[in-house]
């Protein structure tokens, strides 16, 4: 007599919230780097002009680092992509490259501002649906979680 090998039911990808957070997530973001391409800009680019907006403008490549999370080798390269768009400036010191200053440019700073009004018009379209109390109370949450687990890394993807 043959033993019948009971079934678990393993529970369905809808059933997790972090299929839901990374549906929206997933779209949202690809909404904003949209947004950003017709400015000429990555949605990378974009949190590295922001914090140094952010930070008066003017910054080290291990500052910026810090600031995001990402390593000095990503920063590196993100540098090298804005120097070439024109949206920074470097300095090197001593003729050494290890200690360098980066500076936003005019043409950054005029375009940071209306980069981040695409942001904000990015999260009203994605988040409109929800009340001032439930964004406001979502916002929270998702503080909370991040604090909780130490992300503190800057998403660019």
């Amino acid at each position: 007599m043959k033993t019948q090998v009971q079934r678990n039911h393993p529970s369905q990808l809808e059933d997790h919230i972090g299929f839901w957070m990374r549906l929206i997530s997933n779209s949202v973001s690809y909404g904003f780097a949209q947004k950003l391409e017709a400015s000429g800009v990555t949605v990378a680019e974009w949190v590295v002009l922001r914090e140094m907006y952010e930070n008066h403008n003017e910054t080290s490549p291990s500052t910026v680092a810090e600031l995001t999370g990402l390593t000095r080798g990503a920063i590196s390269k993100l540098i090298a992509r804005l120097l070439e768009k024109q949206f920074v400036t470097r300095k090197e010191f001593s003729g050494d490259r290890r200690y360098q200053q980066i500076k936003l440019t005019a043409k950054a700073v005029v375009l940071i501002p209306k980069l981040a009004q695409l942001a904000d018009e990015n999260d009203q379209e994605y988040f409109s649906g929800l009340s001032k109390k439930e964004r406001h109370k979502l916002l929270e949450l998702l503080k909370k979680l991040a604090e909780q687990h130490q992300i503190k890394k800057r998403p660019i993807e």
